[in-house]
């Protein structure tokens, strides 16, 4: 494994195509010469008997293409690219070629320090010395060759774009014009053309994002003119199309289709709708076009509610969909804005939230359209429908678009590959195994069966394409981090906190450790004694005798005569006095609820903003292209009538088990209410009413629900504490861990602090595991507090279920450590110092004071020690620290 792959890939967290695709590039580094006219014959050779797919660079130097499907981050693999490049070849110069002003300027900020996306963010190089950033806006001003020092600029320059700002010949007001391209004219404070600088550099490495776009075009002359020593190119789609046909790149050296993507699980699940029992004689081309814009919106708001289901049910952020609608031309994008617009189109619900992009759009109307769409996934930004006319094909990268309705005629491939391109990306980064909210919907009644019939077939992107796979090693490992008592059944060790003692074993034979770990499984059995003192109890001690007997008796009579005798009485002694020393015992508290309990809802008013369902005539059936599974949005038969309109969702509420008619009948009826006065807000007429609440039933009544979640309550007259465990055997921790990741020096600063996740830590003297893994520094920091400090005498970071402290709902709270010191236990939580008055942070800590308060109870009925609970801010962790001066400042009480 190749070093500085391997620390790139972690730092970046790179995809596994994304981790090959390095791979591949580090041994292209390998085999080929990275010099300025290196022969470009012998680097083909070099690269063919290895790679069989590269048949020609295409270019008058090594160029290669990496061809990943869409959503999978191929500009983070641009960053990998440049990081290596410079890492391990010591590559300064990079120009970044984007086929367009939308991708040009979204390379822009993902390749600047600070921003949400940057390709960089984790790279320790960088951290201290970004790259410098030489732009098509501003490389007049010479940045690209002033940022040097007295002893000559060693950092990376990354030069950003268009293929159109080195092609443009524009000549300022009232100069000379000229046919000479501005990007190669005269400098004066270089005394050449930033073209000319560029093209004489000896390590002058080109990306090409979307190379497919500008493969043909005039400016690749210039590209091979400034001759650079290496071409990496990026792209989904491979080819280019030609008289109608296509003609696939002859240098893609790695390809990661559409339907790896999809199987990985990395982007949506494209799906196909239509009506069910569709027939196109009976459409006129108007109304066809009518028809597919009503379905899509239906879709769309469909969509839109199960989102909000999802995020109010899973506690994270509302995503606001988006419907694109594909025009055949600029007027014919227009008259949709228009139609859509009006007032007859769903009572005109859709003013103000559409707008349109084509190549017609000049100056600050067609700039200002370009930053709608880039902020088209914000929750604040209007926009529910954008129609396009083919401007946009990459770069708009957004992840909320889940609805498209391609009103222009095309092949069911071109359906399929260009209009799902723009709508892969997954808004929660994952799937979420619900299908609404994982999935893509082309709305295409008249092509429904040809993209069928197209995506199942073997050449189609969505089932299948060309895979070249470079094997690697192993990329990960599992690393079992055992209590320290275990470890010391059978290891060399020195007493627990006492560093420099002579090591020893604490059983010299094989039949003593089969003993000695058996009497920690029989331990488990006791662990409702008030404490783990008490395992030494005579009484106590003779019933662990006889289960450690059992269990190792059939073993000792397969030989009987011959077989080791195991002297199980000092075993046990042993090790129930080393379970004492080496453990921190942790009560199992439950919070019972005793008099009087009521459980319900409190009163709310519903947010019902997004609610925006329309009446429906026919069944619209949906497919999906990838699985082959049927959907089917809405169901018009069987409908059981009600009397009343409130009575189709009450219907609904009360099959859920959290809900009792008997005892919410009264704020069921008035939360209903609210839904039913909101539809006729906007519906012509109770008929369309009454359809909405038959057809979108269970929608409405899954957003009721979740909503309700977010207002139940439990009251009681007073609670009890209840000990069922006076102490908790530790486990052993499961941790993943990159392949090359060895334990670090816990006390050794961490430079790489994004990364500390992946790192694991060992050197404790204190600690009761070897290895530990920490969320943030400031844990370790605090590691190094507590191994400083001669009054602890033991700690470590509970795993979830160590110390469950419910303070709502039924996810516990699970504290960052738990320390015990000579006179007192504590349960310790470290959060940044933004976060101290945080709604939630408090809540938790709320809860786990109380939990210290019964904990304390419970240990002073059993001659223990006092729990406290202690918040500290991050900022004030500092080696100089102690446990007993922290506690002073911190100690939370509720």
């Amino acid at each position: 494994m190749n070093p500085a792959v391997n620390t790139i890939a972690n730092r970046l967290s790179l995809r596994s195509p994304q981790r090959i695709s390095l791979e591949i590039l580090a041994r292209i580094c390998d085999i080929i010469s990275l010099e300025k006219g290196a022969d470009v014959a012998q680097a083909i050779k070099a690269v063919r008997s290895e790679f069989s797919t590269v048949t020609d660079f295409e270019r008058d130097f090594p160029s290669l293409c990496f061809a990943l499907a869409t959503g999978v981050g191929k500009t983070r693999l641009m960053g990998a690219f440049i990081a290596y490049l410079h890492k391990a070849e010591g590559i300064r110069h990079f120009f970044v070629l984007a086929p367009n002003l939308t991708i040009y300027n979204k390379l822009i900020a993902d390749f600047t320090p600070n921003t949400p996306k940057y390709v960089f963010q984790g790279i320790a190089e960088f951290a201290v010395e970004p790259p410098e950033i030489i732009t098509g806006d501003n490389y007049e001003s010479g940045r690209g060759v002033r940022s040097r020092d007295l002893f000559g600029d060693k950092s990376v320059h990354v030069n950003i774009f268009n293929i159109g700002k080195i092609t443009s010949i524009e000549t300022p007001k009232g100069a000379v014009k000229t046919n000479v391209p501005k990007f190669r004219r005269l400098q004066e404070y270089i005394g050449q053309s930033y073209f000319e600088c560029l093209s004489k550099l000896d390590d002058l490495v080109l990306l090409m994002d979307e190379s497919h776009r500008y493969r043909a075009s005039a400016g690749m002359k210039a590209i091979n003119e400034l001759k650079p020593i290496l071409g990496l190119e990026l792209t989904a789609t491979p080819q280019i199309e030609r008289g109608g046909g296509s003609e696939p790149f002859k240098n893609v050296i790695y390809s990661y289709p559409l339907s790896d993507a999809m199987e990985d699980g990395f982007v949506k699940e494209p799906a196909v709708a239509t009506r069910e029992n569709f027939d196109i004689r009976n459409y006129d081309e108007g109304g066809l076009e009518r028809l597919k814009l009503g379905d899509g919106v239906r879709i769309h708001e469909n969509t839109k509610l199960e989102l909000e289901v999802y995020a109010r049910e899973n506690g994270v952020p509302i995503v606001k969909p988006f419907m694109l609608v594909i025009a055949k031309d600029t007027d014919h994008a227009n008259a949709l804005v228009k139609l859509m617009e009006d007032d007859t189109f769903f009572e005109g619900r859709y003013k103000g939230k559409v707008i349109t992009v084509h190549s017609a759009l000049r100056g600050e109307e067609r700039d200002d359209t370009v930053e709608q769409l880039i902020h088209v996934e914000k929750p604040d930004n209007p926009t529910e429908i954008v129609v396009h006319v083919n401007m946009l094909k990459e770069g708009w990268d957004v992840t909320n678009l889940y609805t498209i309705v391609p009103l222009r005629a095309a092949n069911s491939r071109t359906l399929v590959e260009q209009s799902i391109g723009r709508g892969l990306r997954l808004p929660y980064g994952k799937r979420t195994g619900i299908g609404a909210v994982d999935r893509l919907t082309i709305v295409s009644h008249d092509k429904f069966q040809e993209i069928v019939d197209y995506a199942n077939s073997p050449e189609s992107i969505i089932r299948g394409g060309l895979r070249v796979v470079y094997v690697s090693d192993e990329r990960s490992k599992i690393v079992v981090a055992e209590p320290e008592i275990v470890r010391r059944i059978a290891e060399l060790v020195s007493p627990f906190g006492k560093a420099g003692e002579q090591q020893k074993l604490l059983f010299e034979s094989p039949k003593e450790q089969e003993a000695a770990r058996a009497t920690l499984e029989v331990i488990r059995e006791f662990e409702r004694l008030p404490r783990s003192a008490d395992l030494t109890k005579p009484e106590i001690h003779e019933q662990i005798v006889e289960k450690v007997k059992t269990l190792i008796t059939p073993a000792q009579r397969e030989i009987e005569g011959v077989a080791e005798k195991v002297d199980v009485d000092r075993v046990v002694a042993v090790m129930t006095t080393q379970y004492v020393e080496l453990s921190i015992d942790i009560p199992r508290i439950t919070i019972q609820p005793v008099g009087d309990v009521t459980r319900g809802y409190r009163e709310f008013t519903l947010d019902l903003s997004r609610v925006n369902y329309q009446p429906v005539e026919n069944e619209i059936l949906i497919q999906e292209l990838h699985r082959r599974e049927q959907h089917r949005l809405m169901s018009g038969t069987g409908i059981v009538p009600e009397e009343k309109p409130e009575d189709y969702l009450v219907r609904g509420l009360i099959d859920f088990n959290d809900i009792s008619y008997d005892d919410q009948a009264e704020l069921l009826y008035k939360l209903v209410g609210q839904v039913v006065a909101h539809l006729r807000s906007y519906l012509k007429d109770e008929n369309e009413v009454l359809n909405v609440l038959q057809y979108h039933q269970q929608g409405l009544v899954n957003l009721i629900h979740a909503q309700m979640q977010e207002h139940y309550e439990e009251k009681a007259t007073a609670y009890e504490a209840h000990v069922s465990r006076g102490f908790t055997t530790l486990r052993p921790n499961n941790y993943s861990a990159p392949d090359n990741e060895a334990a670090r020096d816990f006390r050794a600063p961490v430079i790489e602090k994004q990364d500390i996740r992946k790192m694991l830590f060992s050197g404790f003297k204190r600690c009761l595991y070897r290895v530990q893994k920490f969320d943030s520094d400031s844990e370790r920091r605090f590691a190094v507090v507590l191994e400083n400090d001669s009054d602890v005498l033991k700690w470590f970071k509970p795993a979830k279920g160590d110390i469950p402290i419910y303070h709502s709902g039924d996810t516990p709270y699970e504290p960052d450590f738990a320390v015990e010191t000579k006179t007192a236990k504590f349960v310790c939580e470290t959060k940044r110092a933004d976060e101290m008055e945080d709604r939630e942070v408090l809540a938790k800590a709320k809860a786990a004071a109380e939990w210290c308060g019964h904990a304390t109870t419970h240990e002073g009925k059993n001659g223990g020690k006092p729990w406290t609970y202690l918040l500290i801010p991050h900022d004030v962790i500092t080696d100089n620290k102690t446990l007993k001066g922290l506690a002073a400042s911190y100690t939370y009480r509720g």
